[in-house]
């Protein structure tokens, strides 16, 4: 009797050491209650104690702080909070990006605006009346300049702009040195087809089309693809979360609270495979991701180099001043050819002295041009500083999208300790970390993925990665890709005079032996080379031009 009296002593209490085991919170909710209403929600949804069999669909069974309705709304929740990561470190990247494609943008555009007005202010003063008459040609030149870096070859064909602007220059020149003579139009088209053979500016305009397209193929292609970036971030950051996806959150965030554990949270690994469940499709854009960033710091390399936009527009007047004074030194050549070629013109009416130039013994002096300090550029800043800053962020954002399960499994998320919330208990978590992307999913034990159907929004993201990618390429290499499309859906031809290896980093002849034009520093100091007496050279030797032109135009009223 006493035998049996004990052995029902304990069982019973076997029976409530078990018991209490199994169920630790089931006594009260208090602590549901409050984290639970801490999210928004009505406290009154959670019942004082655990309830045995509550219908839940996602969580385990048994003794539970939660209702149905607690768990639909928990789930909404946890939507939000899987999102909520995400979205802060996307809009991260799309704020840095869409910052450095401002300042690149506005750093180029003011470049151009600064050397059209260092240009006019240095004609005006050392051409005077003479360019003022002639100054729309320039005006031309630098809004086509502009349209070419804002709308690429589709609005410009900078090769047929910048052949026109010659041509047209040299008909203006050729009457200028050549007052003595009337010239028909049909004589002037003449002249004009000859101007290639006559090289009447000598190697200044191949140096400068080569110089010009190179920079500005790079310029407007590198920041078309700083304008790229926060629009795919964008696009790929609103893909919705899958129903199994927002499931997996639920068990994953909130059903410890239906445990009556608040405090407790994810395994590290656990977190990981949800995420990796979760984002599989955002892992499949990493490739072309990393593809696209390598090719911009491949061509930010070449706009700190050979393709420098800085070094191409600062000193642009001095080498159109340049090809200006090829012109005067070489004008009687080029005048003789030009008659052997298009025949003698008729002299001019009214016409009485026939010296040239050179005859007449002129032996002045005209004072050389020295140009006020040139405005500070965007921000004052200069190319250098730009790249150098860009070049960072860009490798910083190499594999952003392979690496956000890891971002968001980290700090007070989750736990790397084993007492973690592992999907049903707390416990350690036994089962092998997935791989990232779509294919690596298909044994995933807490998220269901569906690998037969990649996202739609991400691939043609990848599309337009991989097209971009193939423009900054032909960028490297001088190339300008027309962005237009042909009714077939096909991309343009690739135009301009660029190279098509690694050897045109080496080609020098694209450079002109001309320094730039000699100026007080800058607010802020963008990069220059030292001042040197051929500087002083080139605005005298223009200074000698402009008196021979000014003689020419004299001319018929000497005796």
């Amino acid at each position: 009797m006493n035998t049996m009296l004990v052995f029902s002593t304990v069982y019973t209490l076997a029976l409530l050491f078990v018991s209490t085991k199994a169920e630790p919170n089931s006594k009260s909710c208090n602590e549901v209650k409050a984290a639970y209403s801490s999210k928004g929600f009505n406290v009154n949804d959670v019942p004082n104690k655990g309830v045995r069999g509550a219908p839940l669909k996602v969580c385990p069974q048994g003794y539970s702080c939660c209702t149905l309705e607690m768990e639909e709304k928990l789930s909404q929740q946890s939507h939000s909070d899987l999102k909520a990561p995400i979205s802060q470190l996307s809009s991260n990247l799309q704020s840095t990006f869409k910052q450095r494609h401002s300042h690149f943008d506005q750093f180029f555009r003011e470049l151009l605006d600064n050397a059209e007005h260092s240009l006019n202010d240095m004609f005006v003063r050392t051409y005077g009346l003479m360019y003022v008459h002639n100054a729309e040609l320039f005006k031309h030149f630098f809004q086509e300049l502009k349209r070419y870096y804002v709308s690429g070859s589709g609005a410009v064909n900078l090769d047929s702009m910048l052949s026109d602007f010659w041509e047209d220059l040299l008909e203006r020149m050729f009457q200028l040195v050549n007052v003595q003579y009337e010239f028909s139009d049909t004589y002037m088209e003449c002249v004009s087809r000859h101007t290639e053979q006559l090289k009447p500016f000598g190697d200044v305009p191949r140096k400068l089309r080569l110089q010009l397209t190179r920079a500005f193929v790079a310029a407007r292609t590198f920041t078309r693809g700083l304008a790229l970036m926060p629009e795919v971030v964008n696009k790929v950051s609103t893909v919705s979360a899958s129903p199994s996806c927002v499931r997996a959150a639920m068990k994953m965030l909130y059903c410890p609270y239906c445990k009556g554990q608040v405090a407790l949270k994810p395994c590290q690994n656990y977190c990981l495979n949800v995420m990796r469940g979760c984002l599989a499709n955002q892992a499949d854009l990493d490739t072309e991701w990393n593809n696209f960033l390598d090719a911009m710091l491949s061509l930010a390399e070449r706009l700190e180099g050979p393709f420098n936009f800085e070094s191409v527009m600062d000193p642009i007047d001095v080498k159109i001043s340049e090809a200006i004074m090829n012109m005067q030194e070489n004008s009687m050549q080029v005048s003789q050819k030009v008659f052997q070629g298009c025949g003698q013109p008729k002299p001019g009416k009214g016409f009485r002295a026939r010296r040239s130039v050179k005859e007449t013994g002129f032996t002045g002096r005209f004072r050389p041009y020295s140009p006020d300090p040139r405005p500070t550029t965007a921000a004052g800043t200069s190319l250098d500083r730009l790249t150098t800053d860009v070049k960072k962020r860009l490798k910083h954002a190499k594999k952003f999208w392979s690496t956000l399960p890891e971002t968001v499994c980290a700090g007070e998320r989750i736990t790397s300790r084993d007492d973690c919330w592992n999907g049903t208990a707390k416990s350690r978590y036994e089962s092998v970390v997935m791989g990232n992307g779509l294919a690596n999913q298909v044994s995933n034990p807490d998220v269901e993925v569906d690998i037969t159907k990649p996202d739609v929004v991400i691939r043609s993201q990848i599309a337009v990665l991989k097209e971009m990618t193939s423009w900054l390429k032909a960028a490297h290499s001088g190339n300008d890709i027309s962005i237009d499309q042909d009714e077939d859906g096909s991309g343009g031809q690739e135009s301009g005079s660029g190279c098509d290896s690694p050897s045109c980093e080496a080609d020098r002849d694209i450079y002109f032996s001309i320094p730039p034009t000699p100026f007080n520093p800058r607010v802020v100091k963008v990069v220059h080379q030292e001042t040197t007496s051929g500087d002083r050279m080139a605005h005298g030797s223009l200074a000698l031009a402009l008196c021979g032109l000014t003689l020419a135009l004299l001319a018929p009223h000497w005796r």
